[in-house]
Order: structure tokens, then C-alpha cells, then sequence
């Protein structure tokens, strides 16, 4: 039987490479929204192992929503990114720092 602590420890160790992959990529934009993503993904885990133990569905309508937020995001986020390699052919977090006004 898994407990709810396994379900804690599993988000945990996710929140912690996604935080990890932010503070040592910082280089690609895309991965950083890979990372951000992954954040995402390991708060839902949360509300889903809460939901479930509680034998509560509200967490998991949450869940549903915020993967729709995520869905939009990853979706404006990557067309994003097509238009910005087009016009500066690259997407380095260095080489993008040009768009200051």
C-alpha cells in the first residue's frame, strides 16, 4: 500500500530538480520552461495525493484547471520561442537580454 509520505517524497524530489535545473540551466529558455513545467507537475501530485487521502475531489478539479493554465502556457511559451529564433536565431537567456527597451 503507498502512503501518502510517498506520494509527498516523489513531489518533492521533482520540485527539487526542477528548482536545480532552473539555478543551473540558464542558459536555454527552453529548458527553463521544461523546468517550470516540471514545478507545475509536481504541485499537482500534491493535490491529487491530498485529494485522494482526504476523499476530497476539489484537488483534483484543481489539478484540472491548473493543467489547462499549463497546457495555454506551454503552448504561447513555445510560439514564443519559434518568433524569437526566427528574428535573432538563437534562444540563449544571454544573447536575448537585446530586448530591454
Amino acid at each position: 500500500m503507498i502512503v501518502l509520505s510517498d506520494y509527498l517524497i516523489l513531489a518533492a524530489i521533482l520540485f527539487a530538480l526542477s528548482v536545480a535545473g532552473i539555478f543551473i540551466n540558464r542558459k536555454n529558455v527552453l529548458i527553463l520552461l521544461m523546468c517550470i513545467e516540471l514545478m507545475l507537475l509536481a504541485v499537482n501530485i500534491n493535490f491529487v495525493a491530498f485529494s485522494h487521502f482526504l476523499n476530497d475531489i476539489a484537488g483534483q478539479v484543481f489539478v484540472f484547471f491548473i493543467l489547462t493554465v499549463a497546457a495555454a502556457e506551454a503552448a504561447i511559451g513555445l510560439a514564443i520561442l519559434v518568433v524569437l529564433f526566427r528574428n535573432r536565431r538563437t534562444i540563449n537567456v544571454e544573447d536575448l537580454g537585446s530586448l530591454k527597451g
